[in-house]
């Protein structure tokens, strides 16, 4: 039977190993869920005098420490005091030192979002003129490197051990109370108990590194882990833990008491005894409602602990999101949880007592009502994460949520197709089964041994029964019977043999009803496109919001009325989307272009992501037309200043009309693409 189930294990191993490699890989090194939505001094922006503190506003509250803001001057010295203050709810500052001397100054922060995630992120202002800077600002790595993959790890094992432990425990008491008896059932709900736990643990000693240097070093920094317990994450991490002692309780009843019979019976390795019918009284009615309720409660406890640390407990309603947060949670734990545990039954339960239709049919119906359930929530949260229909392809977030919905679509249509299985499935009769167990050990007995009477004296030896079949005598009142270290060295081999017979009557036995074989190749399907699922789920829950990025962006980008506003204050500024179409192809190009007038005028070109993150492209070339005088292209090759930011001083206009300004972006070696707006200089 192992060897059955190894290969299929393998599979999902590698399945999960592949999926997970291939989304943490492209899921950049910060994936916060703030976002800095407006700065004083603003990005980019050019002073006369130098300010007396630099202030941040972000989308939704964070967490700062004394280094979360910092602010460079052009050799990389830090000039603020070191000590942020909140101005108001979403808006925080650091003083400056006075005196400071004109030059491009860098400001950069690395805070924590109110749903746990570190955010970082840079940009420039000016004192006087713009100046080269040697201070190199590229993405920030707040939550990357290894550190950050290894929490992210943590994150889907967590998920995992949540969805098996509850799943498998519901479908226990919802669908197949035999269950509870079931060794590898039992294996599966506290190995699940085990993986959250452990997860948990990990994810504490992680989290102090995580959101501050990222070095593998602090992870076991005390100081870190102190400074992590006194906030919202770790708190609801000591919860998890607090929560998983009482399911601890919880599984030591399901698999105990609750499954204990009241007479004894054989034990072996594959199965422990069943409930017994005669207890299945009142006593039992009391124990599993008493069962249903404490494990809803301790369920329903640990979902909570994302719920109110994470998505659900920021922006939008979260008073509304958080119970509906756990409610999905819980959800897609007793789908996809039973669903595991509906795999282990059918697959490793005794044949002499396989799971029933009865069991199957009533896990249809309970995964039925989850899904609904999944369905209700996922709309909701969907709705609050994304905001509009556009950021479901122009974010990624909402991209890898489409992901997750094609997903979700394939596994319910799998399950329809089990859920048909289970409508024809046959139970194999236990008098059937009963009967040719007896007929499978009286042919081994008979083919394993030289001789009948001699077999029979060896089991006799074995037994104590004597030749009269009394069971009075002893092994030394059988005549030619076999006895010492012989005899025992027999009875072992005699054992290895039945056990191997056992094994391979048990896979027939479940391989002789198609319509169970079905039912099990189907949920082997269910459990693979889960594992899916549950990646995916996992990158997203790490990935910026829709909603927050595209309202980030939008604070960034300067707005069409602002430009023509700049326009008639003799200033101008320009903004346009591009695809170069290759990988990290597409962006923003905006223009800056003072006094926008005939004569000298000051460019600053700046390039950002499509959520308003600086993108340091290899280059950036401009180029100015005056078609109705046959002028240009005129050339200009601006400097690079910092990350997303170049510059030119002294472009020349020779005349005043409408000029079409163009705009080359290179994104790679062979990837560059050529943007252009027609604006009225002069």
């Amino acid at each position: 039977m192992t060897q059955t189930i190894a290969p299929r294990v393998r599979m999902l191993v590698l399945l999960f190993l592949a999926v997970v490699g291939a989304l943490l890989a492209g899921a950049g090194p910060a994936s916060a869920h703030a976002a800095l939505t407006g700065s004083d001094p603003a990005q980019g922006v050019v002073v006369d005098k130098a300010p007396t503190q630099v202030s941040l506003t972000f989308s939704e509250t964070v967490s700062m420490n004394d280094d979360s803001l910092r602010v460079l001057d052009p050799k990389g010295t830090r000039v603020d005091t070191g000590k942020p203050s909140e101005l108001s709810g979403t808006t925080y500052a650091v003083q400056l030192h006075s005196g400071l001397p004109d030059g491009t100054y860098t400001v950069t922060y690395q805070v924590v979002s109110a749903d746990s995630h570190p955010v970082a992120g840079a940009y420039t202002f000016s004192i006087g003129s713009p100046s080269a800077t040697s201070v190199s600002v590229s993405d920030q790595a707040a939550g990357g490197g290894v550190v950050g993959g290894l929490y992210g790890f943590g994150r889907y094992l967590s998920y995992a051990g949540f969805i098996v432990l509850v799943g498998g425990a519901a479908f226990v008491l919802a669908c197949w109370q035999r269950g509870s008896g079931v060794r590898a059932l039992q294996r599966l709900v506290v190995s699940g108990w085990l993986a959250m736990t452990g997860a948990t643990l990990f994810l504490l000693l992680l989290r102090g590194s995580y959101t501050t240097s990222g070095k593998v070093g602090d992870i076991f920094d005390l100081g870190l882990l102190g400074e992590v317990l006194q906030t919202k994450t770790g708190a609801a991490l000591v919860s998890r833990l607090l929560l998983l002692a009482a399911a601890a309780l919880f599984i030591a009843v399901l698999f105990g008491a609750y499954a204990r019979p009241s007479a004894t019976a054989t034990v072996n390795d594959d199965a422990a005894p069943p409930p017994s019918d005669a207890g299945e009284g009142d006593d039992k009615r009391d124990l599993t409602f008493g069962l249903a309720i404490g494990g809803t409660v301790v369920a329903a406890g640990l979902a909570a602990s994302w719920a109110m640390a994470e998505h659900a407990s920021t922006g939008l309603q979260p008073g509304i999101a958080m119970p509906v947060d756990v409610l999905h949670l819980l959800a897609v734990a007793t789908w996809l949880g039973g669903l595991a545990a509906l795999l282990v039954a059918l697959y490793r339960a005794p044949a002499d007592r396989p799971v029933d239709s009865t069991a199957a049919r009533r896990f249809s119906r309970l995964a039925f009502g989850s899904v609904l359930v999944v369905v209700a929530t996922g709309t909701y949260q969907s709705w609050r994460q994304l905001g509009s229909w556009s950021a479901f392809t122009d974010t990624r977030y909402g991209q890898l949520l489409l992901v997750k919905i094609g997903l979700v679509a394939l596994l319910v249509g799998i399950a329809w197709i089990s859920r048909r299985w289970t409508a024809r499935l046959a139970d194999t009769p236990a008098g059937e089964a009963v009967q040719e167990s007896v007929q499978e050990k009286e042919r081994v007995t008979a083919s394993a041994g030289t001789g009948g009477t001699a077999e029979q004296a060896s089991d006799d030896t074995v037994t104590g029964s004597t030749s009269d079949g009394t069971g009075s005598g002893s092994a030394k009142s059988v005549p030619g019977s076999r006895t010492g270290p012989g005899s025992a060295e027999r009875a072992a081999q005699l054992a290895r043999q039945q056990a191997a017979v056992d094994a391979t009557r048990q896979k027939r036995l479940r391989d002789s009803d198609t319509h169970r074989f079905g039912l099990r190749r189907s949920v082997l399907a269910e459990a693979g496109v889960a594992v899916v699922v549950l990646a995916v789920t996992t990158v997203l829950t790490s990935t910026e919001p829709g909603r927050t990025e595209q309202d980030a962006a939008r604070a960034n980008r300067p707005s069409s009325s602002s430009s023509a506003a700049d326009s008639t204050s003799g200033a101008l500024t320009l903004d346009m989307s591009f695809d170069t179409g290759g990988t990290d192809g597409k962006g923003v190009v905006s223009v800056d272009f003072d006094p926008a007038r005939a004569g000298a005028n000051e460019m600053h070109v700046y390039v950002t992501r499509p959520n308003g993150r600086a993108f340091d492209v290899p280059e950036v070339k401009v180029a100015f037309t005056l078609e109705a005088k046959k002028i240009g292209p005129l050339p200009v090759v601006p400097d690079h200043i910092t990350t997303g930011h170049w510059s030119a001083n002294g472009v020349q206009i020779p005349l005043a009309g409408e000029w079409t300004i163009a705009v080359t972006v290179r994104t790679s070696d062979i990837d560059q693409v050529t943007v252009s707006k027609n604006a009225q200089i002069g």
